[in-house]
């Protein structure tokens, strides 16, 4: 065993137990956040406009912070941009981690000098949580890859603008640094193609252990080094033992990325956004990931059937259930305030508390009424997938066809398998009683005949991959939405049959 992995061991326990004190505090912990939280923003332009002088409980605080998303951030953020100081957080930020909005164009996210440790110690105690738990280590001896996007950072008045994984890139620790890969020259390459090439060169012949990405531009790279090698991966890292993802459900690509693996391993869940890290999975086997109490977020949360009501109900970390779906909302230590992230969430565990993430808020289908989430639509492809045990899946989305040449609406699911069904009709057949025993609405709609039964459309082989380039937005923590209300892909999609 080398140093790190020796020393990774009492560092992890001490990690651990610090975590232990916080969980069995949760309620206070987070009370005390937003108390904190307050204070600190007092003086702030924000903080003055929303008279946080004022607040002395949570009920003052849902009244004086209305629910808010990036449009409603977005003249305080330019004012940052033009060299405010003190507009949402004290002082400026570190950096603005930039996204794309779907209706607000780009978006610049404030990371402060106080926010940062939470993205940063996040990622690294997630696996000191692993090491912890199966005295693990070795992995940290050899080479981890981390597949991201491009470090390089602009600068305007002061402030660090760039793609939230390039800017971690900047904060891996020291002892890290040595043998991570790829390089800064390639991992500053802006063509995901082109970098993808490059990053093969450098870790083709690596003892490569960990490898972290999401998974549909892991499996890219594993398809790339099988298309040059003819090898499963276990032959051509054979010290490859963690698979660590984030960014979307693993259920749906699991059983194509352990195939191209050529065997099982250990993988570690993360829940991380330009907003914040939010969750890792602390526990193997556990499909909940352990909700981060403690690094600088108050977090709130409105019941999904209440979001786009005019006044959700906002609920705190003890007032939640188990089993319901949930909007994120959060406050931090960079001036989010209020701010729904877009994501959804389930409690599949409330002590300590632990949540999946079931979909987000903007990706649905109700063109009929049937509040149909992705967690659905997921649960129901993992189900047809084990009725047949030869099917291999890439991708796929689910839209409306609202009105079809013939016959009654329905919904259309365009698939790209590795390997389809021997029989599709009764994959579809599947999916469909599936999501009938998911979705109540659904199954009312089918079984009023307002619906016919869901239509699958196999797509072409690199179909996502086709249009994920067309859309620039191929590799990096882009991922394809799993549904939509609208036909804006589909018919796209629908080209590549």
């Amino acid at each position: 065993m080398g140093i790190r992995s020796i020393l990774s061991k009492p560092l992890a326990a001490y990690v651990v137990a610090r975590q232990k004190k916080w969980m069995a505090r949760s309620a206070e912990v987070q009370a005390g956040w937003r108390k904190t939280l307050v204070e600190k923003a007092t003086d702030t332009a924000f903080g003055k406009d929303h008279y946080f002088k004022d607040i002395r409980s949570y009920d003052d605080f849902k009244q004086a912070v209305a629910v808010r998303d990036y449009e409603d951030i977005k003249d305080y953020v330019n004012l940052i941009l033009d060299g405010r100081e003190d507009v949402l957080w004290p002082g400026k930020p570190l950096y603005f981690a930039k996204t794309s909005g779907t209706t607000s164009g780009t978006k610049y996210i404030p990371i402060s000098k106080d926010s940062i440790h939470n993205h940063i110690n996040s990622a690294k105690n997630a696996l000191l949580n692993y090491i912890h738990e199966t005295g693990k280590s070795q992995f940290l001896d050899h080479k981890l890859i981390f597949l991201s996007g491009s470090p390089e950072l602009k600068e305007k008045n002061g402030i660090h603008i760039g793609r939230l994984s390039g800017i971690s890139t900047h904060h891996v620790p020291a002892y890290l640094q040595s043998n991570r890969m790829p390089s800064f020259e390639t991992n500053c390459i802006e063509d995901w193609e082109e970098k993808l090439e490059k990053i093969i060169d450098e870790t083709i012949n690596q003892p490569m252990s960990l490898i972290s990405g999401i998974p549909p531009w892991v499996q890219m790279y594993f398809d790339r080094i099988q298309a040059r090698t003819g090898k499963k991966i276990k032959d051509v890292f054979p010290n490859f033992e963690l698979f660590v993802y984030g960014g979307v459900n693993f259920e749906p690509y699991r059983a194509k990325l352990y195939e191209s693996i050529g065997k099982k391993i250990d993988s570690v869940e993360l829940f991380p956004a330009s907003e914040g890290f939010f969750a890792y999975q602390d526990k193997q086997g556990d499909p909940g990931m352990l909700l981060l109490l403690d690094t600088g977020i108050f977090y709130e949360f409105i019941p999904i059937d209440e979001y786009f009501n005019e006044k959700p109900t906002r609920l705190s970390i003890e007032q939640v259930e188990l089993g319901k779906n949930y909007a994120l909302v959060i406050n931090n230590n960079a001036g989010l305030w209020g701010y729904s992230i877009g994501d959804t969430v389930k409690f599949v565990s409330l002590d300590p508390y632990k949540v999946i993430v079931s979909g987000r808020i903007k990706h649905f289908i109700s063109a009929f009424g049937e509040h149909v989430i992705g967690e659905e639509v997921e649960k129901a492809m993992k189900f047809a997938c084990e009725r047949h045990p030869e099917v291999e899946l890439i991708e796929f989305t689910v839209a409306p066809m609202v009105s079809p040449a013939e016959g009654l609406p329905y919904h259309e699911w365009l698939i790209e398998f590795a390997t389809p069904p021997k029989n599709t009709a009764q994959f579809a057949e599947d999916l469909d009683k599936r999501m009938t025993e998911l979705n109540v609405y659904y199954d009312d709609l089918i079984t009023g005949s307002i619906l016919q039964r869901l239509v699958i459309t196999p797509l072409k082989r690199d179909a996502f991959i086709t249009y994920m380039r067309s859309q620039g937005k191929l590799g990096g923590q882009n991922k394809v939405p799993r549904l939509s209300n609208d036909r804006k892909i589909a018919d796209v999609l629908g080209k590549m049959v």
